[in-house]
């Protein structure tokens, strides 16, 4: 059994990796692409997304990302960056304050659904080597949109794409689907000692 979060779920973890890809080309073209999912309540999945955003921005690939919560927020530091990455194309959804799980807003579940809209567009237009979907496992988490809409839209990629998903609680359905998983889990963070967020560090 895959225990995940302290909970087991009821597949096994042989169902999680039965799909065999053995193709390693660096020709986007060709490849299989795959979908790797970032969560866990530690600090580092944006972080990660970024990092292969980078990676791939530097060979050239042509990337999408979505903002689906924090993008109107943080419009400097990683997001001017990116902005200015000649490849790298980003999408900013959200509202202008922090949303608390179990805390209505329309505004918020309307970006919501703006962003994963957006995210069925641009994953099916085929311009993109590597889309981005950060913090959409929030958004599901949060109830502002729903995880089968959500598999919908990943279930409708084009065969090299890649997609990497952020966020805290990701749905079991994103687990079982996606290829790689990696939980960041805090075993110690500033934070516990009364340190605030440092501007250019942490956002």
């Amino acid at each position: 059994m895959f225990r995940f979060r302290g909970s087991v779920f009821s597949f096994k973890l042989s169902k999680l990796t039965s799909k065999k890809i053995t193709d390693n080309t660096t020709d986007p073209q060709s490849r299989t692409g795959l979908v790797t999912v970032f969560t866990g309540d530690g600090k580092g999945k944006t972080t990660a997304a970024i990092g292969t955003i980078v990676r791939a921005a530097g060979y050239g690939i042509k990337v999408g990302v979505i903002f689906f919560l924090k993008g109107k927020m943080f419009s400097q530091g990683e997001v001017s960056v990116l902005k200015n990455l000649p490849t790298v194309t980003v999408f900013n959804f959200g509202i202008e304050q922090w949303l608390k799980k179990g805390q209505f807003d329309l505004s918020a579940t309307q970006q919501a659904r703006q962003a994963l809209a957006k995210a069925s567009e641009i994953i099916k237009s085929g311009d993109y080597e590597l889309v981005v979907l950060d913090e959409i496992n929030g958004a599901v988490d949060f109830g502002l949109i729903s995880v089968s809409d959500v598999l919908s839209v990943l279930a409708n990629r084009p065969k090299a794409l890649d997609l990497i998903l952020t966020g805290r609680n990701a749905d079991a359905g994103i687990i079982e689907i996606a290829d790689v998983v990696t939980e960041m889990n805090s075993i110690k963070h500033a934070f516990e000692r009364g340190i605030t967020a440092r501007l250019g560090i942490d956002y």
